[in-house]
């Protein structure tokens, strides 16, 4: 069973920038496409950006093109999101979730990590 851990979270300045990271206990990302959601106090959970594993196809939510990447580090089996010029509007909890590439639903979640933006 693949565990799924995150990191990186903190509290910074608007314009400011955090990495996060997922990764893994017990498994590879091998095969798998892996997401970032967020949910900011009182609002559902919204989709972020995710990549595949294999090819590293991308894919962003508007809101955050141009200032967030998402990318794969092969060798510590990882996903980073990369946050830059971040916004008090992206305060939320961040959770990287993952899903098998003949899934249609991530299944697999981790337990989320803070990210809050001051004005």
């Amino acid at each position: 069973q693949v565990q799924l851990v995150e990191s990186g979270g903190g509290s910074v300045q608007a314009g400011g920038s955090l990495t996060l990271s997922c990764s893994t206990s017990g498994r590879t990302f091998s095969n798998y496409g892996i997401g970032w959601f967020r949910q900011a106090p009182g609002k559902e959970r919204e989709f972020v950006a995710s990549i595949t594993w294999t090819i590293g196809l991308t894919r962003y939510t508007d809101s955050v093109k141009g200032r967030f990447t998402v990318s794969t580090d092969a060798v510590q089996n990882k996903v980073i999101l990369q946050m830059n010029s971040l916004e008090p509007e992206d305060t939320a909890v961040y959770y990287c979730a993952a899903k098998y590439y003949t899934e249609t639903e991530y299944r697999l979640w981790g337990q989320g990590t803070q990210v809050t933006v001051s004005s």
